[in-house]
Order: C-alpha cells, then sequence, then structure tokens
C-alpha cells in the first residue's frame, strides 16, 4: 500500500529517538519524547487551498521538523507515518 496526500498534505516517518543522551545517559522509556524530526515520503500537490495558491517548498527525502502537536498519526503495513499540513512544517534539516 501506498499514502498519497492531497492538497497541501505532508506524509512524514519520524525519525528514531535517541537512546541514550549525549553524556551517555540511557533514558528510560517513559522519560523518551517522541522526536519532532521526520522524513517526508509523500508530498501533495499543493495547489489553491481556501483560495490562496499553495507552492509545495518540500521534497520526497528531506529531513523536517515539524511543530510538536502536528498532524495525524497513521498506521500502515505495521509502520508509522504522521501526515501533517505544509504550514506545520517549521524547518528544513540540511547537513
Amino acid at each position: 500500500m501506498k499514502l498519497v496526500p492531497l492538497g497541501d498534505k505532508v506524509v512524514l516517518k519520524q525519525l528514531v529517538a535517541e537512546e541514550t543522551t549525549k553524556s551517555g545517559i540511557v533514558l528510560p522509556g517513559q522519560a523518551k519524547e517522541k522526536p519532532q524530526q521526520a522524513e517526508v515520503i509523500a508530498v501533495g500537490p499543493g495547489g489553491v487551498i481556501d483560495g490562496k495558491e499553495v507552492v509545495m517548498q518540500v521534497k520526497v527525502g528531506d529531513r523536517v521538523i515539524y511543530s510538536k502537536y502536528a498532524g495525524t498519526e497513521v498506521k500502515l503495513d505495521d509502520e508509522e507515518f504522521i501526515i501533517v499540513k505544509q504550514n506545520d512544517i517549521v524547518a528544513v534539516v540540511e547537513d
């Protein structure tokens, strides 16, 4: 199966959370917070959304940071994805 987003939606796959801190402290399961970094899996076509022209600024493969409580979580073929609006993406991570 494949997720194909509509309008200004973007499908993200969360990056794996760090198990230890930089100083070497191992975090228990409850202390770990979901990362806000993700990889772009699919991008909608953009177009006219609510009367405004929306140009998609991210592409498949980009690493992005998104708003903490944004999106809809979806499970498909035992994988978890998040579908967000493009304006919920706050930055693209560049190397």
